[in-house]
């Protein structure tokens, strides 16, 4: 690797995504772009479709990034085709569903800010029956349609420029990220 990569990461709610893209930017020397902070305006309105894709094409428009989100009805094209490598954290709900609550639970006692003026409300992703508001029900429900969807795209010849890295458990993903880094250093 004597370039800069462009390194999409992809998944399920909480499977670490922008903490293992942030690492890897880090250690790249490169820019983190974290979808979620391109997408949500304050109060938790999503930004315009137009917007979003303009922001997400100035973001990836840069010599190499890595960058944590799905987005893939808004934005696929825009990062996927500008990306060598997709790396899909595929950890299995017994992993996301008690790192979601940790993570929630987390941001919300420390009234930590996230993208703008939003802060979490832990109360209502313990609703399990409010799908539009629950984490949780929308992760849960997310699990098989997410992989059916990364299974399908992974074959999909418009995407044969990039290098799928499918990674199953966290050690996995840890294990990539130094074989990543180190075959950079030696490169």
């Amino acid at each position: 690797m004597t370039s800069p990569r462009r390194i999409a990461f992809i998944g399920n709610t909480s499977a670490g995504k922008s903490t293992l893209a942030a690492e890897l930017a880090r250690r790249l020397d490169v820019p983190h772009i974290e979808l979620d902070a391109l997408y949500w305006e304050p109060n938790w309105v999503g930004a315009e479709r137009e917007v979003f894709r303009a922001r997400v094409d100035a973001a990836t428009g840069v010599e190499g990034w890595t960058s944590s989100g799905n987005y893939l009805t808004a934005v696929q094209d825009l990062v996927w085709g500008r990306a060598d490598t997709v790396v899909w954290l595929d950890y299995p709900l017994r992993v996301l569903v008690p790192r979601l609550w940790g993570r929630t639970y987390r941001r919300w006692r420390d009234g930590e800010l996230l993208w703008g003026t939003n802060r979490e409300n832990v109360w209502q992703h313990f609703k399990l029956w409010n799908q539009e508001q629950s984490l949780v029900a929308f992760q849960l429900r997310q699990q098989l349609p997410k992989r059916r969807r990364y299974e399908a795209e992974m074959r999909d010849p418009c995407w044969a420029h990039v290098t799928f890295e499918r990674l199953r458990s966290p050690r996995e993903a840890e294990a990539w990220l130094e074989r990543t880094t180190a075959a950079r250093t030696t490169a």
